[in-house]
């Protein structure tokens, strides 16, 4: 993919990115429980690459924050930026040095970035309120009890997105027939 086709598409991803929490934003306890904008960012590290995706990442919380005051900045936003772009750079990065481009490798690359991410949340969140407001439970229930509809929601969309970009010869996965099976197993 050419340059200002990443670009482009870097930039519909952030469009995205601002439109998305408005369906789940009336809800504020269903916005944050769904991610609305994770999914453009990996959707970004998976298609234009992880620079791209760790560029949106970063920018797309700091400034929907400014531009719609949602998040709030400090911390949430913040925090969100460093977790987002860990999570559209390590997704970009591990599945575009992946031995093939399948369905398998991208549910690895889409797990490690999870995790990648919300340990950086984890440490960015201590370090801005400070060590001695955050407990254990806290970082716990923020990275993972409150966020499980979200990841659950992540686990299918991203997937089942790019299995149509592939069967559309879109963004087709990088596998021949052969490789398929050796993909899969």
């Amino acid at each position: 993919m050419s340059q200002i086709k990443k670009i482009t598409c870097s930039a519909l991803f952030l469009a995205i990115g601002f439109v998305l929490p408005f369906f789940t934003g009336q809800i504020p306890q269903i916005g944050s429980m769904l991610l609305p904008m994770h999914i453009p960012v990996f959707l970004c590290g998976l298609i234009c690459g992880g620079p791209y995706g760790l560029v949106i990442g970063l920018i797309l919380p700091v400034l929907r924050s400014m531009i719609f005051g949602m998040p709030p900045m400090f911390p949430t936003a913040v925090a969100m930026a460093f977790e987002l772009a860990t999570y559209g750079f390590v997704i970009g990065m591990v599945y575009s040095h992946a031995k093939w481009q399948c369905i398998k490798q991208l549910y690895i690359a889409l797990l490690i970035s999870m995790v990648a991410g919300r340990l950086v949340w984890a440490a960015v969140t201590c370090i801005l309120v400070g060590l001695s407001n955050v407990n254990a439970m806290m970082l716990i229930n923020g990275a993972l009890v409150s966020a499980v509809p979200g990841i659950v929601v992540q686990l299918i969309l991203i997937p089942l997105i790019m299995v149509t970009l592939d069967k559309a010869k879109v963004i087709p996965f990088k596998k021949s027939y052969t490789e398929t099976k050796e993909c899969i197993q």
